[in-house]
């Protein structure tokens, strides 16, 4: 009798590190996210999510509050973004702060602002999870793929196969969010995109989301693609120069 085919193994458990200085709250978001199947560290303090970080970059995502002792949400963004393109949320409790834009600067893909839902903290996870799968793979040339994969705006390369960018040859390592927001201009060189269709089509957001998040994410994409590859067009949004 033949024996039974061995079952399949489980997907093993997103691994989220949260770093949020109120007992209450990271207690709260812990229990959160464990009971929707996350696998959750959590740190009181930048300095200690810093190094929980560093002891184990194997995290799938980072959720940092803005407002931490020590070292704040936004200088540990920085610090995690020196070795890693980890998608990173943040979370404020001032929305229309300073303190989002800075965080957006530093590297940050998306914020919530505090109190947030389990349900809207869970959506905006689900979301950069996503966009976590346009990750480009490390190689230090074009890779080799099918010619109809591979995108040239002059000095611009972009291997939609291999999920790969060159400026002039040299690999340009991109964030998930930076990524899928260049394939969305690469799908329409030329055309001007809102910044409401960004929005949709990038952050999976509605017509509610807030528009800095593409701002800046455009300004992260100049300095490392070039500030003319991008351009502005007022009161419209932005376009990918052929």
């Amino acid at each position: 009798m033949p024996s039974p085919a061995p079952a399949p193994e489980s997907p093993p458990p997103v691994r989220v590190l949260l770093v949020e200085d109120d007992e209450l709250m990271r207690r709260s978001f812990t229990v959160a996210l464990e009971r929707y199947g996350y696998r959750v560290t959590a740190a009181a303090d930048g300095l200690t999510g810093l190094e929980s970080f560093r002891d184990d970059e194997a995290f799938d995502l980072l959720i940092l509050d803005v407002m931490l002792p020590g070292l704040d949400g936004i200088g540990l963004c920085r610090r995690v973004r020196e070795t890693s393109l980890v998608p990173v949320l943040m979370m404020s409790a001032r929305g229309d702060g300073l303190d989002v834009v800075a965080g957006l600067e530093a590297g940050a893909d998306d914020y919530v602002v505090k109190p947030v839902e389990t349900n809207v903290l869970v959506a905006r996870i689900r979301s950069l999870l996503r966009r976590a799968s346009y990750a480009p793979a490390p190689g230090t040339e074009p890779a080799a793929g099918r010619e109809e994969d591979v995108l040239v705006f002059g000095d611009l390369t972009v291997d939609t196969g291999g999920m790969e960018v060159f400026v002039s040859g040299s690999p340009v390592a991109l964030t998930p969010t930076e990524l899928k927001l260049l394939l969305e201009f690469a799908a329409h060189p030329g055309i001007v995109l809102e910044r409401h269709t960004l929005l949709r089509n990038v952050w999976e957001y509605g017509w509610d989301g807030d528009s800095r998040v593409v701002d800046l994410a455009v300004q992260r994409l100049r300095k490392k693609l070039g500030r003319e590859r991008i351009e502005t067009v007022r009161g419209f949004g932005y376009k990918l120069r052929r």
